[in-house]
């Protein structure tokens, strides 16, 4: 049977099947959302339906999706995980850039610590190796800030096996955030490398938006044979991947929050399982 939770850094365990909150911003994740309301309404739901793993980011908004969880949750429920990141800004509503000086790492920190109303981060990502600064500086920094007590636990966003270990010698790493979905599987080498490692694996995108709609049917049939919709089976696919998958599928509506969720009670053959894995 799929395990439903996941124990990281030996002390917090959650739910596997998370919550996305990038979409709750306006658009391009920039601004504001038009429906303030609706968006405070989702993050409250997911709670209510059991996530208590909930991704975010500095850069969503900016600080627009850490402030409307707070706002929307705070004083936060007990067991709630909010995993935000830094190190990837935004110039402009079009433009991702890697920001990895420690200076500006620790400043975004602070930041986040006061728009999600903590006192500490429990789980904090890099949430991209800045190229132009020295890695072995970018992972001090994330290491003093875990001795400080500013975060408990800290994850590497989009990085390589290489990259992982080298980490490993300067910081504890509890988890990898990397592209990964059913029929986008490039980093399968970096999924199996956590897999044996025990390193929580959050894939963003875990929906691949039209590209499953395109597939030769298979993901339908599926779907049709479990009673569930394409959506849940793609997600119960990647929970039946491996027990470090932590899925955190984002949405700015309560419908498609249900339905996403809906994808922890669906039960995969390993003969249905091996069909979907054709697809990618």
């Amino acid at each position: 049977m799929t395990p439903r939770t996941i124990t990281i850094g030996g002390d917090l365990t959650i739910n596997r099947l998370g919550f996305g909150a990038m979409r709750l911003t306006g658009p391009n994740i920039w601004g504001p959302p038009a429906d303030l309301d609706g968006a405070l309404a989702v993050a409250r739901r997911a709670v209510e339906l059991g996530v208590n793993h909930i991704d975010t980011a500095d850069s969503y908004g900016p600080g627009v999706s850490e402030e409307l969880l707070a706002e929307a949750l705070h004083p936060y429920p007990e067991g709630l995980l909010i995993g935000t990141k830094a190190g990837q800004t935004r110039p402009s509503p079009t433009e991702w850039k890697p920001v990895g000086r420690p200076e500006y790492l620790r400043q975004q920190v602070e930041l986040s610590l006061r728009r999600l109303r903590l006192e500490t981060i429990d789980l904090f990502w890099l949430h991209r190796v800045d190229p132009q600064v020295p890695a072995a500086e970018q992972y001090g920094a994330l290491a003093r800030m875990r001795d400080e007590g500013k975060v408990r636990h800290v994850g590497l966003s989009q990085v390589t096996v290489a990259q992982i270990e080298e980490a490993r010698e300067t910081v504890e790493i509890v988890g990898v955030q990397n592209l990964y979905n059913l029929t986008t599987r490039t980093d399968d080498d970096v999924l199996d490398h956590c897999t044996r490692e025990g390193l929580m694996f959050v894939p963003w995108l875990p929906i691949a938006a039209g590209a499953h709609a395109a597939s030769d049917g298979t993901l339908a049939e599926v779907a049709a044979e479990v009673g569930a919709t394409p959506v849940q089976v793609s997600l119960a696919w990647m929970l039946h991947r491996s027990p470090v998958v932590c899925p955190i599928p984002g949405t700015a509506s309560v419908a498609h929050l249900e339905e996403n969720l809906g994808a922890a009670d669906v039960t995969l053959t390993d003969e249905q399982y091996d069909r979907l894995a054709k697809l990618g």
